[in-house]
């Protein structure tokens, strides 16, 4: 672990049910360039808003918990910062932890991002599921697991990359 290596977060929550299944860390990244109405998280917008931490602090929040299933990335656009979510990601795997990352963008767009940044492609494949798509208000929705509206995608990453990119999605 490299202990000098920072992240800028807006929050954690230590337990949570709601941003997947079983019992969760969620780590809330700042900063998100896509400012969906209605966002369930406003605050994380702002890129110089937040706190920096470093990813060693996060890192034993997590791991002081033996009872977690799994890890959460959300924010914020959490694919504004994959270097970092990459390397925490890692120690996360490392654990036996399962991950989840929220984002909005699209998948097929993540996968033309990361020709610019590798770290976009790593942190996709160290995910079980990603989470994708702006939540869209008149989307709204109660009725998929997981996800905020209609449009947003419940993506198996391992059978996405096994089915040649082509997505994948998981019914919860």
């Amino acid at each position: 672990m490299n202990e000098d290596k920072e992240i800028r977060i807006a929050g954690i929550v230590r337990e949570s049910i709601v941003d997947g299944p079983g019992l969760r860390f969620t780590l809330f990244v700042q900063g998100c360039p896509h400012k969906c109405p209605e966002c369930h998280n406003p605050q994380t917008h702002d890129f110089n808003g937040g706190q920096i931490v470093s990813h060693e602090k996060v890192l034993n929040a997590i791991f002081d918990n033996p009872l977690l299933s799994g890890v959460t990335f959300s924010g914020g656009e959490p694919f504004m910062q994959a270097e970092s979510l990459y390397l925490i990601g890692k120690e996360i795997k490392n654990k036996g932890l399962n991950l989840i990352t929220y984002t909005g963008f699209l998948f097929e767009d993540l996968l033309t991002m990361s020709e610019n940044d590798p770290y976009i492609l790593k942190l996709i494949k160290l995910n079980d599921y990603i989470m994708d798509g702006k939540f869209q208000l008149e989307n709204k929705t109660y009725d998929k697991t997981f996800v905020g509206s209609s449009n947003q995608r419940r993506i198996d990453v391992k059978k996405t990359i096994e089915n040649n990119f082509k997505v994948i999605e998981k019914d919860f």
